[in-house]
């Protein structure tokens, strides 16, 4: 077992509200420590696990992932970014990791904006320039709002040091993999190495892939790298999601127990470093 895999666990645990004295037991041994985040990674890998239903949904036709030079051109040509580095990242990928549909581009936030909610907004006029987008949180993604998982910000930070340039390139699935499952389901089944996109890496992914989201009879896409609270008052019990609907491409936020068969949340996988 990895130091990566006790500490992480560990955490969980912590969060879970195990008490002081396991740690403590923990601590003392590394038999120890290793035979109880054994137990404690089947436990955690349980939680809401009646939070599963079945679903059938998948992609609409015509989607499929895109060449990562297009995907390149395209984010900077819109806000504005250098993709030179990027495009030579993308010239000696390893192999495709298990689980991960594709590889994609996705800009840094920092190249965008001063704040994560600021560069989620400026994400959304570039697509609402482009076709119909309606914001149910407009207004409402300022930092009491919404934020980065800290799975998803500390990912994106080692990224950002091991990627040069102003994009990344990351290997992801738009949700798929995670049908019918809620936010915390799906975070709790996440392997080692996956972790939850949230609103600007979906959203980019959405500018890049437009054909994603088109009609209300398809899968949509969860953001479990991102958490939302609702009143603004430190309760980040929500998780937004892209939908369709209207004619018109949505975003909005719920409850992150709630299973729905026409929903999965998209992700992504870390290097192993």
């Amino acid at each position: 077992m990895s130091g990566y895999q006790v500490v992480s666990t560990i955490e969980e645990l912590e969060r879970a509200g195990a008490s002081d004295e396991l740690f403590a037991l923990i601590r003392g041994s590394q038999e120890v420590a290793e035979a109880m985040v054994n137990a404690g990674s089947v436990f955690l890998q349980n939680r809401y696990v009646d939070e599963e239903v079945v679903s059938n949904y998948s992609y609409p036709d015509g989607y499929s992932a895109k060449p990562l030079t297009k995907q390149i051109g395209t984010l900077a040509e819109l806000f504005g970014l250098d993709g030179e580095k990027a495009l030579a990242f993308a010239e000696n990928l390893p192999e495709l990791p298990e689980g991960a549909e594709g590889w994609f581009a996705i800009p840094k936030w920092q190249a965008v904006a001063s704040t994560y909610g600021e560069a989620v907004e400026n994400m959304f006029a570039l697509i609402g320039g482009g076709r119909g987008f309606k914001n149910w949180r407009e207004g409402k993604l300022g930092k009491q709002y919404l934020r980065q998982s800290e799975r998803a910000e500390q990912v994106f930070a080692r990224l950002c040091e091991q990627q040069d340039g102003d994009i990344l390139i990351i290997p992801a699935q738009f949700s798929l993999r995670h049908r019918g499952r809620s936010v915390r389901r799906a975070r709790a089944v996440f392997t080692e190495s996956e972790f939850g996109l949230g609103s600007f890496a979906v959203g980019c992914m959405l500018l890049t892939h437009p054909e994603r989201e088109q009609v209300w009879e398809q899968l949509h896409i969860d953001c479990s790298g991102d958490e939302y609270a609702p009143a603004g008052d430190g309760k980040f019990v929500s998780a937004p999601f892209f939908d369709w609907g209207d004619g018109k491409l949505r975003f909005s936020t719920g409850w992150t127990g709630n299973a729905d068969k026409q929903y999965g949340s998209a992700s992504g996988f870390a290097p192993q470093s």
